[in-house]
Order: structure tokens, then sequence, then C-alpha cells
């Protein structure tokens, strides 16, 4: 990483020179003084200055009034965010006043154009995806910032436009910094402003890109959907240092999609494993990509900001993209799986009832108590284990979810099941729903998505669309095969049914649990589902092809 001609010293220059005489003799004594990042001047207390490494003080005569107005004297005018800066540089002054609004405090930020701090993130910035940073302050969201924005200027040639609301990206004065390239910049009066600037910037001005710091209202949020849907790239910075921040932010999760509470059906919530009311997004992310800057040379990044708020508001562990630049500028990248903290994972409740029970029996646990015993808990490992996966985003509309997944158990394949027709490449009805003319059947033929046709909704039939499917990708499934590699028959369904009530009988007998005999992935969903019928639980046991049922008492 360089700096922009590590930041011309006639620009360090200027912020000293504001400096009281006796703290600017000192500073420049210090050693490493490119490190320097600002300098504090408090009523009553001794200057101090703060580097990358610590803070050093730079004289033991506490700080006068006479000092603070000398800097006053030769700064720009405080705007109503009480900022001010210096014209051409990249530096920040802060006041802090009393409640006569007298300057009692002031802080000298130290403003610098850094180069190759987009290398780890230029991928997305040249995609066109819209990119929002956050970070803890001071840990160089602006500097990526204003990187993104020259680049995006100068090297790939778009119109960029910059909301500088309190001047720290393009600096002070009307002509902007040279750091941001050609890209063009926009000042906002004061803070409660910017959104109002925003929506001016796209429509008065026909950029291409938008870039927007330190977004904190719900107006800005707003203002950010619109132009998002206007077909405008955006990169911004938020308050949050991570992505749990921002989600758990009532004022900025909209950036993200937003949150509220659904209350789901009872067959719904068993299903999940979740309580009857649960968080969900409720709307596209505006922003497709989070990136966590956790330091000047290491960011995590949450691609499909869609998938990962929903995976995260539903208790599952999700994996950002580490990436960190090395002396030599080269970029690694790791996989780093983060626990949700903040949500319950959806087997806490089953997990919680089983402790519970082994309290009230005073016993330690039988083996299958390691299961968390949620219905079909695993099912859908055999369902998604390794095998060809289909090319294909199935929409249903009369056909059964449960049946198409068994189909895809028996048949060793993945394919995605999707909930909206829009993300579709395949709908699967079948004949009676097709013959009704629904709307919906027209929208997709309108559209050009293939329509597949059952005569019943059946498993045998669902497996017949999906060898139809994979032929016409050039992938051969395997024949559906039954226990121990027999074809799967009406007679076998029986005995595995007849097994499983026999079982079910035992066990409201008093007999603890019963292991019934292995049996395939769409058989073993069946006895699931009778198993719960007779108010019990159940799991799965052991590797295909001895895997079988386990029913037992709650």
């Amino acid at each position: 990483m360089v700096t922009v001609e590590q930041l011309p010293q006639d620009e360090l220059q200027q912020l000293l020179q504001v400096l009281p005489a006796r703290v600017l003799d000192v500073l420049r004594q210090q050693e490493n003084l490119d490190d320097l990042l600002e300098v504090v001047l408090d009523l009553g207390r001794a200057p101090e200055a703060r580097f990358a490494f610590g803070d050093v003080l730079l004289n033991d005569e506490p700080i006068g009034r006479e000092d603070l107005e000398y800097v006053v004297s030769r700064i720009g005018d405080f705007g109503a965010d009480n900022r001010a800066g210096m014209e051409r540089t990249l530096h920040r002054i802060s006041a802090i006043r009393n409640r006569n609004g007298s300057v009692v405090g002031i802080t000298c930020r130290v403003g610098r154009a850094v180069f190759g701090t987009i290398k780890m993130i230029e991928d997305l910035a040249y995609d066109g995806k819209n990119i929002l940073l956050l970070g803890r302050p001071g840990v160089g969201k602006t500097t990526m910032l204003r990187e993104v924005a020259r680049t995006l200027a100068d090297e790939a040639r778009k119109r960029v436009i910059i909301v500088d609301t309190s001047n720290e990206i393009a600096g002070d004065g009307d002509i902007p910094h040279p750091a941001i390239g050609h890209a063009r910049r926009m000042q906002v009066p004061t803070p409660t402003e910017q959104h109002g600037v925003m929506i001016e910037a796209v429509e008065n001005h026909m950029p291409q890109v938008i870039i927007i710091d330190e977004m904190g209202t719900t107006q800005e949020a707003a203002a950010a959907r619109t132009i998002a849907e206007r077909g405008v790239q955006l990169v911004a910075t938020a308050h949050g240092n991570t992505l749990d921040n921002l989600i758990m932010n009532p004022t900025l999760s909209d950036l993200i999609g937003g949150v509220q509470t659904v209350t789901l059906g009872d067959q719904e919530a068993r299903f999940r494993g979740t309580q009857k009311t649960v968080l969900e997004r409720k709307a596209p992310p505006t922003f497709d990509v989070v990136v966590e800057i956790q330091d000047r040379n290491e960011v995590a990044v949450h691609d499909d900001v869609a998938q990962v708020v929903d995976q995260w508001l539903r208790g599952y562990p999700v994996a950002p993209e580490v990436r960190r630049m090395n002396e030599d500028g080269n970029i690694t990248r790791t996989a780093a799986t983060r626990q949700n903290e903040s949500a319950p994972p959806p087997w806490a409740a089953s997990e919680i009832r089983n402790r519970r029970g082994k309290a009230r029996r005073g016993r330690e646990p039988d083996a299958y108590e390691q299961y968390p015993p949620e219905r079909f808990q695993d099912e859908p490992d055999a369902a998604g284990a390794a095998g060809p996966r289909l090319d294909a985003r199935i929409f249903l509309f009369g056909v059964s979810r449960d049946k198409l997944e068994a189909a895809l158990a028996e048949r060793g394949a993945t394919a995605e099941i999707v909930s909206e027709l829009r993300r579709s490449n395949v709908l699967l009805t079948t004949k009676n729903h097709y013959r009704r003319g629904s709307q919906l059947v027209r929208v997709a033929e309108n559209n050009s998505v293939p329509v597949y046709v059952l005569r019943k909704n059946t498993v045998p039939q669902v497996s017949e669309f999906l060898t139809t499917l994979a032929r016409d990708q050039g992938i051969e499934l395997p024949p559906p095969m039954g226990r121990f590699g027999e074809e799967p028959n009406a007679e076998t369904e029986a005995a595995a049914r007849a097994e499983a009530e026999e079982a079910a009988q035992r066990v409201l007998s008093g007999e603890f649990s019963v292991q019934l005999e292995p049996q395939r992935p769409y058989i073993r969903r069946l006895q699931h589902m009778l198993a719960e019928q007779f108010n019990l639980a159940s799991t799965s046991r052991g590797r295909d092809p001895q895997r079988g049922v386990l029913i037992y008492r709650p």
C-alpha cells in the first residue's frame, strides 16, 4: 500500500502550521511523523498526539483558551456538525463546545489519500455491485471509499458523483482534492440534508455511480433504496462494525432488506423446528455486498446479502470470505465460518427439551440423544448427498415439496427449490393445475420458463421428471433404489408403514424406544410422519444403506 506521494509534505505542514508554537515544536521532534493520526487539544489538559503505535503527550503545560483561539482563527468556519476543513486538503478539524457555544476542545485529524486499498474489493466494484462498507471509526472506511471513487472514475471511466457531507472524502474548499480523480463532488450544507442531495445527484447529473459516506438515518436509507432502484451503483459507508450490528439496527436494517416478525402456522413451525414467531427479511436488500473492514489490510466480504441475512435470521452460521493483502500487494482469500451469537440455532429448542427431559428422568442420556430429535432433521443430508447437481431452480405449483425432496434423495441428486416464480428457471406442476389455466402458469410461459406437467403428485412421477430434466442437461441419473438395492414397490412401503405403526404402539405401551429396519430416504420420511401422528419423536441413525428410523418418547 503506498500513500499518494506519501502525502505531500506541504499538506502535512498546512495542518501543523495551525497548531500553537509550543505544541508544534515538540511535535516536529517526534519520529515517524508520517504515522500521525490526530492531535488533541482540550482546555485545561496537556496536548496529545495520537499515532498508529500509541498516544504521546506533547507538553506538560495544559491548553489554555488562547491556544484554542489561535487554532480556530487559522482554519475555516465550523459547520453545523462542528467540523471544519482546510482547503484542498483531506484534514478535518472538529470542535467540542460548552453549553454557551464556546470551543473547549479541538481534534485535528490528519487526512491521507492512500492507493491500493481498493485491491481487496476491486472485483466487486468493477462488477457494478452495490457495496456497503462497515468498520470501527478510524479503520479506513473513508479512505477506501475515496479510492473506489477515483478508480471507478479514472480507470473504469464511469460517471461518479460523491455526496460529500463533511468534505471528508474530497477535502474542504470549492475545488476537490486530486485524490478523487475525475469524480465529481456535491457538497452537503448540513448532515440533515444529505438524503435530499443524494436524490438531487441522481435527478440532475445522470451518474452511473454514487459515493456516500456515513449513512445513519432512515431518510438516507430510503434515499439509497430509491437510487438503487433507478439502476445507479451505490458505494457507501454506514455506522456499525459488523453485519450483525447492521441487522439489529432498526434505523439502518432497511439497507440489507429490513427485519420483520412473522407468525408461522403450526405445520411450518414444526417443519422448521422453530417457535411460531420468527424474524424474516421483509424486502430485497439495497446493497448486494457488505464489506467489514477489520483493519487496513484485511476485510470480510459478505456476498449475496439476501441469502446471508436469511441464513443469519434463521440462526445458521454465516461464512464471509476473508481477504488479506500482504506486503507485496497480493490478496489471499479464505472462508471463515462465524456463528450467529444473537439468535439461537434452529435446533436449540429441541436441545433444551432434551436436557430438561434428562433432568426429569435423572439418568444418563441414551446413545440416540446425541441427535437433535427434530422431524426429518437429517433427511436433507441424504437428499443432498454427494451426487449429480441439476442446474435447476424449481418452482412448485400443485406438487408437494416433500415429494420432490424424496425423489431427489432416491436418485442421489440435488437441485434448488425456490419459493418465488421470478427466481425459477423451471416450473413443475400437475395436469389438473395446468388445465385450470392458472395465471401463474401463463406468466411462466410468457417469460419462457419451461413448464413440466405431471399426471399425478406422486414420488414416481416426480422421479420421472428428474430423469427427463437430467437428460436434457446431459446427466444420467441412477435408477431409484430401495433398501439394500431393491426396487421400491407398494408392498415394501406397506410393510414399512406397518413396522412403524407397531413400533409406535410398543412405545405408547411402555417401551422407551424402538429401532426400525434400515430403509431408503423416502420410506424413512413416511415413518417420521407416522411417528408424528402418534405424537412421538423420531430420528434417523446409521449410514446408508444401514440407516433406519428410531421412534421414542419425547
